[in-house]
């Protein structure tokens, strides 16, 4: 991928919509689960019966595959196979989604930037993958509901990314085409690949475990990026 500052032409399309991912892009969530698993295993630590903090830690995190996995039979699977009790499953499943929202926070680039950004005149929205309630609460938890013209989540919408319709339904709530539209994401595929399939400027947010899948999209590592790859395009 090409770093940020060696990017498109500038006789290309103005850009009057930024479009972002949620996990992972516009909030750090390995740091999110990080911080609930050590709390997670504190709370069942007597029933954990000796399992290392270390061991723990890294076997949930595995399963979680950076929110790619699937909790209620990742959480099973790993009761079975660390030998305890059956329904401690279904409890750290419950532990794990009823306190998500309460470790969520904002980096100081991330409420900077969408400011920054509205000056300028940009529609803002958010393309994420998931249900629909859990979604939201977490938008809420971080209190970015109010910054955004258009927010979809795929539970809700009934397709999911990287479907070229979740993103061409997001152009169509900002009023804007697709060459006139960025979108940033921290997965290669889902995110990046995607909306480069649909027609739109992608920018990968990166992240050191997925490699990147399309040659010439930007990469940022912090969405204060964001802000130059928009300059090159006035």
């Amino acid at each position: 991928m090409t770093p940020v500052g060696r990017q498109r032409s500038a006789s290309s399309s103005r850009i009057k919509a930024v479009l972002f991912d949620l996990d992972g892009t516009l909030y750090d969530r390995d740091r999110v689960v990080e911080e609930l698993l050590a709390a997670q295993y504190r709370a069942f630590a007597a029933e954990l019966h000796g399992l290392s903090a270390a061991k723990f830690l890294r076997d949930v995190l595995a399963m979680d595959d950076h929110g790619y996995g699937v909790k209620e039979a990742g959480y099973r699977d790993l009761v079975d196979r660390w030998q305890l009790e059956a329904s401690l499953a279904e409890r750290l499943l419950s532990h794990f989604w009823d306190t998500y929202d309460g470790h969520c926070r904002l980096a100081a680039d991330v409420s900077s930037t969408l400011d920054r950004l509205r000056e300028r005149g940009l529609r803002l929205a958010i393309v994420t993958n998931g249900e629909g309630r859990r979604q939201r609460a977490k938008i809420g938890a971080l209190g970015l509901g109010a910054s955004f013209d258009a927010i979809l989540v795929s539970g809700e919408e009934g397709v999911r990314k990287p479907d070229a319709e979740m993103f061409f339904r997001a152009l169509r709530r900002c009023g804007v085409g697709a060459h006139e539209a960025l979108f940033v994401g921290d997965h290669p595929v889902v995110d990046v690949q995607g909306a480069h399939l649909a027609g739109l400027l992608a920018v990968w947010k990166h992240v050191p475990y997925w490699e990147p899948v399309i040659a010439d999209a930007p990469v940022i590592r912090d969405l204060t990026d964001l802000l130059k790859i928009c300059d090159q395009r006035e």
